[in-house]
């Protein structure tokens, strides 16, 4: 170890590195990793160590898509329960969205407000997504400028109308304007006409509320969301893929050069249409849980890169807006906890490692951030981790969630893999269940 400023070791028989996993003790100076060394390297005098056994050290997990709704619809959240939520489920750096809070993040005057709400009450670091509607293409450079880290926009209606979406004029408009200063778009992409064309019952039958977000939506809107990439070399991202069907257009657009990157979330990978009762309305989001088929067809392409990363589009309401009509129902997950044990209990039944989570939940999101001090356990990133207990299971009970409003389409559902501490920056935040005062800080790109 490089000696007198290490303060803290941890260690464990199962280290998940980029290089794979393997017995290793991991050498924390200010925060920072120093190194990653053998299992059985003599702690230097001072230093503290932390030994997991045969716990599983992680990567914090980086969730870049988070709705916290705060300021202005902080019963739905905010970014004390968001950030305690997150610590509690091993995540520690979480990206919140532009959308649902009042004002939405369109402007430098909206963006210094939500950091200031923010600023107080975070237990995990916390970064800001940008927001592309149609009146606001002057203000995208001055928000990258001010730390934002990149722009979202809808193809269809957000459900909110203060973040209307862009038609394909104004996408074009938008996209030309991140290009040219380098930054990236992530898109909503369903395609209005196949929705306003799909038949549309209101009542508790999700069969009648999956008819009307059919897959033509997505892979429409997707197949326009390529072509303006394409010809305008812009980065875009597709967010929460629910439909297999466009994965053939998406490895054909990247193996064609075309900077595009793809994310699904864990309810798209663990839940399917056949188990919905009708009228539970907490599995209702936008797109919708399709079926098992099609499930299968994202983890194949979580398998062949073609997705690149999972995370949690964690978007909560309160509970009396969970109505049993799917139709007037609001529309999201609420995940942030559960992420991490939901996806793995899935992933170890198909084969998949705790290295390939750690790549999906961690490593991608990250990079996908430009978050160069996240992602993974070697020397010069954060000392950020999650110590997951993988082969222990648990039973979802809403009441014990930190999250602002106890309704989740995971309850009763037992799942592998408990989190039994969380470290942001050599500290531990989280730890059974208990949570430390908030440490987390506010993020911008490239700092």
């Amino acid at each position: 170890m490089s000696g007198a400023d290490v303060n803290l070791v941890l260690r464990s028989t199962r280290v998940v590195t980029p290089e794979g996993t393997r017995p290793a003790a991991v050498a924390v100076a200010g925060g920072t990793i120093d190194a990653v060394l053998a299992y059985d390297t003599e702690v230097p005098a001072g230093a503290r160590l932390e030994d997991f056994g045969d716990d599983v050290l992680l990567p914090g997990l980086v969730d870049t898509h988070v709705h916290v709704n705060d300021p202005g619809r902080t019963e739905w959240e905010g970014f004390w329960t968001a950030t305690r939520a997150a610590a509690a489920g091993g995540i520690t750096t979480l990206l919140d969205m532009p959308l649902n809070s009042l004002p939405p993040t369109t402007t430098v005057d909206h963006l210094r407000i939500k950091r200031q709400v923010a600023a107080t009450k975070a237990h995990v670091d916390t970064g800001f997504w940008g927001g592309a509607v149609p009146a606001n293409v002057k203000d995208l450079r001055p928000l990258y400028e001010a730390g934002v880290f990149g722009f979202k926009c809808f193809l269809s209606p957000s459900g909110v109308e203060e973040f209307p979406e862009l038609d394909q004029e104004q996408l074009a408009r938008s996209m030309a304007e991140i290009a040219g200063f380098g930054g990236l778009l992530i898109v909503h992409a369903e395609d209005p006409r196949h929705l306003a064309a799909a038949p549309q019952r209101s009542g508790p039958a999700y069969a009648d509320f999956l008819a009307s977000r059919p897959r033509d939506a997505e892979n429409t809107a997707i197949e326009g969301l390529i072509a303006h990439a394409r010809r305008l070399n812009a980065r875009v991202h597709v967010l929460h893929l629910s439909s297999g069907d466009a994965l053939p257009l998406i490895a054909a657009a990247k193996r064609d050069g075309v900077r595009v990157t793809v994310e699904s979330c864990p309810h798209f990978l663990t839940l399917t249409a056949e188990e919905v009762p009708d009228g539970a309305t907490e599995f209702k989001c936008c797109p919708p849980i399709r079926e098992a088929a099609n499930q299968d067809a994202l983890w194949d392409g979580l398998a062949d890169g073609t997705i690149d990363c999972i995370v949690s589009d964690h978007s909560p309401c309160t509970t009396d807006l969970k109505t049993p009509d799917f139709a007037s129902a609001w529309g999201g997950i609420s995940s942030l906890q559960l992420g991490l044990p939901a996806i793995w209990t899935e992933a170890r039944r198909r084969g998949h490692s705790l290295d390939d989570v750690a790549r999906w939940m961690s490593a991608a999101p990250a990079t996908l951030a430009g978050l160069t001090r996240k992602g993974a356990i070697e020397a010069g990133r954060d000392a950020d981790f999650a110590v997951l207990a993988p082969d222990e299971t648990f039973t979802v009970d809403p009441a014990e969630l930190f999250h602002r409003n106890q309704v989740t389409a995971y309850a009763g559902r037992t799942l592998h893999g408990v989190v039994k501490s969380t470290w942001l920056r050599g500290r531990r935040i989280a730890a059974t269940g208990v949570l430390t005062e908030p440490t987390g800080r506010l993020l911008e790109r490239n700092h």
